[in-house]
């Protein structure tokens, strides 16, 4: 499986411009590219192979096109037939898709390099803490190695990216060999765990622990205030462009926020369990009719369920989507269903009489439809595995502030 590493990326002022020249003529090839394939027969559309070809005329005709990386705008030009098979795949299932968009100025703020046209130089002869990426035609960029870099020959692409604050990142993929996972007949059921997620807490466990969702409040009325300030200002001023990158960092810092917890809570799962069983949510129509949709937007709950499964490859465990369909009105002890408001928190059973936390009960539904799935005998974990910094809180037996969410193993564990 492919694994993106990113580094964060310091290039000299002459660096600097040269790249973000060079990422410019890549968006002019890409838009020349694009309007080379539509206005093509549809019976007779080009291919990736076919534009490759094209390259050579199109750089006799616009000599800037000659200033990149062969490689790069062959990389350039094969995105844009990915993207059409995304789109194409969203037909098939149905969704509604347009032709690709023209890129104005600024909207392309990257550049690739596949296999070929860059170097990874793990010493600069100054700080052990910096790396060199070399590529072809921009030149030398010093990249702070707070990881072990890879090995310029297991670098499958390299990306050069600017970011809307200014700041630059490199990004290597690399692949890597995901372990196995275990035999669902040697899974001990006691190391399978059922999370439902939410708003009030962000995720409840069968295990009785839930998490915190993340306090933003205060980074939101940063980003108001900093917004707030643009407005004022001429737009295309020197001014008013200082302001906008204080207003991207603003909105990045709410982003960073939100990925970090969400990786961090997500590698714990995929670390503890061998079977991570989660509600699978259409998210899309929730946000477009539930009144509480900014509060679903901040959960990214998408990107979650996208990270855990990303890690359960990575880590070699089952995470398993269930139907979400009936996981709160149906009662864990007899599977009667209850309707029951979004303000009673608390589920209670006519039939059977049992009583507990209407999300708990819903994980137990959520771990029990997994492990039917995945043919693993019932059973739940009585533990509480997660390590926390402070002391567990008091409104479940085990909920936890999602400021001390911390990855088991950690050096602050």
């Amino acid at each position: 499986m492919d694994l993106t590493l990113r580094f964060r990326a310091y290039p000299d002022d002459d660096t600097e411009s040269e790249a973000w020249r060079h990422i410019n003529i890549h968006r002019q090839i890409r838009n020349h590219a694009v309007r080379d394939y539509y206005r093509a027969p549809r019976s007779d559309r080009p291919s990736a192979y076919d534009q490759h070809r094209k390259l050579t005329e199109w750089k006799r005709q616009w000599s800037m096109f000659a200033d990149v990386s062969a490689h790069a705008a062959q990389q350039t030009v094969s995105q844009i037939h990915k993207d059409l098979k995304v789109l194409k795949e969203h037909r098939k299932n149905g969704r509604k898709t347009g032709r690709l968009k023209w890129q104005g100025s600024g909207e392309v703020r990257s550049v690739a390099y596949q296999s070929e046209g860059f170097n990874v130089n793990h010493t600069t002869g100054q700080d052990d803490d910096f790396g060199t990426l070399t590529l072809s035609k921009i030149g030398e960029i010093p990249i702070r190695a707070h990881r072990d870099l890879p090995e310029t020959e297991n670098v499958k692409r390299a990306v050069l990216k600017k970011e809307r604050t200014g700041d630059w990142f490199a990004c290597f993929v690399v692949e890597v060999e995901p372990p196995e996972k275990p035999d669902p007949d040697e899974i001990d059921p006691t190391d399978c765990i059922g999370v439902d997620l939410g708003i009030q807490s962000y995720i409840h466990t069968s295990d009785d622990l839930s998490v915190e969702c993340l306090d933003l409040a205060d980074e939101y009325d940063h980003y108001a205030k900093e917004q707030r300030s643009l407005d004022r200002k001429q737009r295309g001023s020197a001014n008013w462009e200082n302001q906008r990158r204080k207003v991207a960092k603003a909105k990045r810092r709410i982003r960073w926020k939100v990925l970090d917890f969400q990786h961090k809570l997500s590698t714990w799962l995929v670390r503890e369990y061998d079977v991570v069983a989660v509600e699978d949510l259409d998210v899309k129509p929730m946000l477009e009719t539930s009144q509480s949709a900014k509060n679903k937007q901040d959960a990214a709950w998408s990107r979650f369920l996208d990270l855990l499964e990303y890690k359960g490859d990575l880590h070699g465990t089952h995470v398993i989507r269930v139907d979400a369909r009936g996981t709160t009105k149906e009662c864990n002890e007899c599977s009667v269903e209850t309707s029951k408001p979004l303000w009673v928190r608390e589920h209670s059973c006519p039939a059977c009489g049992h009583t507990e936390d209407r999300d708990l009960n819903a994980a137990k539904n959520i771990l029990d439809r997994g492990l039917n799935s995945l043919h693993v005998g019932p059973g739940r974990s009585e533990s509480t595995p997660v390590q926390t910094v402070l002391p567990a809180f008091t409104r479940h037996s085990g909920q936890v502030d999602a400021k001390h969410v911390i990855e088991a193993g950690s050096p602050a564990a």
